[in-house]
């Protein structure tokens, strides 16, 4: 089992870092660095989140923290309700109602959108992406990182993944591979500077 305090002492030791908040050394690359972890330890992840953040912002580093759950619950809440949403699901078969659902999220004219419009609305110095494993296989990560990088350029984003980020491919939950992401660093192997 992962050490989890370990992790998140060295996501905060990085994350402050004068170097990560300036963007530096990304050789043109966006600034985007996935956080890969078990997802049996999902709790304890999601406890040392709000910890870090806590962290962080006493420290003067505000962070952003876009959950992807809460971000469609409130979508579909706007649209009719999530209630509405578990009446389809209850008529529907099980491809016409992921359909369905990916058609009142579109993630071009729905989700994006709103994921913009919170980070203009909250400038923060670095954003935090969680609710990834939540909102699967309705939301696909690669998909979603391959559109936030045009919104999401202005401060360092770090995705909480729940499973296996190699540098080249996502894994969610260890057990399913999605499609080739090569865009983010992997923020557990970057060396912290003393």
């Amino acid at each position: 089992m992962e050490d989890i305090k370990k992790k998140f002492t060295h996501l905060y030791n990085i994350i402050s870092s004068p170097n990560f908040l300036k963007k530096e050394s990304l050789g043109g690359e966006i600034p985007f660095f996935i956080s890969a972890y078990d997802p049996a330890m999902e709790t304890e992840v999601s406890d040392s989140i709000k910890g870090l953040k806590n962290k962080l912002e006493n420290s003067g580093v505000s962070v952003l923290e876009l959950n992807l759950y809460d971000i469609v619950c409130d979508i579909l809440e706007s649209k009719g309700g999530v209630e509405r949403m578990f009446e389809i699901e209850k008529v529907k078969k099980k491809d016409k109602f992921l359909n369905a659902l990916q058609s009142t999220l579109n993630i071009h004219q729905v989700l994006t959108p709103k994921i913009k419009e919170i980070i203009d609305q909250n400038p923060s110095s670095v954003y935090f992406l969680t609710g990834i494993g939540l909102v699967f296989p309705y939301i696909r990560s690669h998909t979603i990182l391959n559109n936030l990088q045009n919104i999401a350029k202005d401060s360092p984003t770090v995705i909480f993944f729940p499973g296996d980020y190699n540098g080249t491919s996502l894994n969610l939950f260890g057990a399913m591979k999605d499609d080739n992401y090569y865009r983010a660093f992997n923020i557990d192997l970057i060396n912290a500077k003393p």
